[in-house]
């Protein structure tokens, strides 16, 4: 039961602790006051670098690294379990990806904060890399499951889900693209895109907690 639920907590814990870590920063800290999603007055890596909201941002964000290892792992497991067949490459490709998102995300706590250029690059390297790596890895997963959904109709529904919650995040970076051109101010609607964005991405562990739901999907340890 707590195997399958590690992708729930990758999933609804991380966007608690920013949504909590903002609000402290807003109340007693420098951040500004609003709706983020929609005003987008702060980036999350503000939150993140703002004490004293900040504490609890990276209190979350580095144990949260290790967590989604895990997810990673397991994710192959169940896979390889709706679908024999699933090629040993494509396997690796998940958890290669999974595993440079998570440590990528190791980088950019780690780095968070700092002033210095060479750091500010390695804050920089992190966040684009744990957004790459882990978006990479969420569609790889997406696609098999949906494959399996072929011979598995009670996935169907949320494997369908999960894909569009996948391929969100792409199409919200060509807007921002997009907007950059258009707008006399795009930092607003950026930062708004950004937290729309990780938001969509967290999703994503909620809708794979409820495909291993749907699968019963347990881990056994066994000893010959």
């Amino acid at each position: 039961m707590l195997i399958r639920s590690l992708p729930l907590i990758a999933g609804v814990v991380p966007v608690i602790a920013i949504n909590v870590a903002y609000w402290i920063g807003a109340t007693w800290g420098p951040l500004p006051t609003c709706i983020t999603y929609i005003d987008g007055c702060t980036s999350i890596s503000a939150t993140g670098r703002n004490p004293p909201g900040s504490f609890l941002f990276k209190a979350v964000e580095m144990p949260l690294s290790v967590l989604l290892v895990l997810v990673w792992y397991y994710a192959v497991a169940w896979l390889r379990q709706l679908r024999p067949a699933l090629a040993d490459r494509r396997a690796l490709w998940i958890l290669g990806w999974g595993i440079v998102g998570a440590t990528a995300l190791i980088v950019y706590v780690t780095f968070l904060g700092t002033k210095e250029p060479v750091y500010e690059f390695m804050r920089r390297v992190g966040i684009y890399f744990y957004f790459l790596g882990t978006a990479v890895a969420q569609i790889f997963v997406s696609l098999q499951a949906r494959r399996a959904a072929a011979t598995r109709p009670d996935i169907e529904r949320v494997t369908a889900v999960m894909l569009w919650l996948c391929l969100a995040p792409f199409v919200l970076g060509i807007l921002n693209l997009v907007l950059k051109q258009i707008l006399a101010d795009p930092d607003p609607m950026e930062n708004s895109i950004e937290w729309v964005a990780a938001s969509l991405m967290q999703a994503w562990f909620v809708a794979l907690y409820l495909a291993w739901k749907k699968t019963s999907f347990v881990a056994v340890v066994r000893v010959n």
